[in-house]
């Protein structure tokens, strides 16, 4: 997801993020594909992604593209509770047979989450500031 953090009103806003969507889009299909532009099941592009490396890369191009390099945030809702089994995290889970050794602890997908923080403009979601 993103979040236009310098946009000024709503309206602005959402401007940016319709822009920085096509931008998405198009860059999505290029790279993947014309079906890379088909929508998910939550209204967004939905190419065929293997790591959170390469979708960030996608967004973070599509941000550039679009003019909004550091005036555009991206936040995460990576949906853990779906790839979490017997205490663990399966990040291979849409893959039926799943390699168990390779499942990760919380302080490990926490590493991996902090890591991908410090290397793209990932703020907290929701953010602490809104619109006025």
């Amino acid at each position: 997801m993103i979040f236009p953090s310098e946009a000024s009103s709503f309206t602005e806003a959402f401007q940016q993020g319709a822009e920085v969507y096509q931008q998405l889009k198009s860059l999505a299909k290029k790279k993947y594909g014309t079906s890379a532009g088909n929508v998910g099941d939550e209204g967004g592009v939905a190419p065929d992604i293997q790591t959170a490396k390469e979708a960030l890369d996608l967004i973070t191009a599509a941000i550039d593209k679009a003019g909004y390099t550091g005036k555009i945030k991206i936040t995460m809702d990576p949906a853990s509770s779906e790839f979490y089994k017997d205490g663990k995290y399966d990040l291979d889970f849409k893959n039926p047979d799943s390699d168990k050794s390779k499942w990760i602890s919380s302080e490990e997908l926490a590493e991996i989450y902090l890591g991908l923080a410090k290397e793209y403009p990932i703020v907290r979601y929701p953010p602490l500031s809104t619109f006025s």
